[in-house]
């Protein structure tokens, strides 16, 4: 990223942990997939980062046009809701269902049911019956966007 002015020195970069402090605690996250043609779509979702999988993930109505979308282009990214403070995961969509998905029911309920309105159980239930999708990381890209950090501790993790 020399181009943006941000330095070759590893010293300053962000560690994986900055970058899982927000993916955790971030509540609406930036959505974009592309259709099969390549025609964006991006959208604010509630979804959740799981640490221990090193995956993220959402449920979405099964008609939903980002549904339609990883189901003819896998291609994904997922951003906090910040600019000042990002992470941008970009990363291979994958349906989940049955058992594979539980992980993600419970994360995702965890997080969100006390503002659903509705109890844990409830909220699992609900989700059960979304089109369960979780996010496989590529590369992430975390920065912080001041004049005094930027160049500094712009930061790329990859994944095998």
């Amino acid at each position: 990223m020399a181009d943006y002015g941000v330095t070759d020195n590893p010293e300053g970069l962000l560690p994986w942990s900055w970058a899982e402090e927000r993916l955790v605690g971030t509540r609406n996250f930036w959505f974009v997939t592309a259709n099969s043609v390549g025609r964006p779509h991006a959208m604010p979702v509630w979804g959740v980062w799981m640490p221990d999988r090193q995956r993220w993930g959402a449920g979405f109505a099964a008609s939903a046009r980002k549904v339609r979308n990883m189901q003819a282009n896998d291609q994904v990214v997922v951003t906090t809701e910040t600019s000042v403070e990002c992470v941008s995961v970009e990363g291979r969509a994958l349906a989940v269902t049955g058992d594979e998905a539980e992980s993600l029911v419970k994360s995702w309920a965890d997080k969100y049911f006390k503002e659903t309105g509705q109890d844990r159980e409830e909220t699992m239930a609900f989700m059960r019956e979304s089109s369960l999708w979780e996010v496989i990381p590529h590369r992430a890209f975390g920065m912080i966007e001041t004049p005094e950090q930027f160049s500094s501790a712009a930061t790329r993790w990859v994944w095998k």
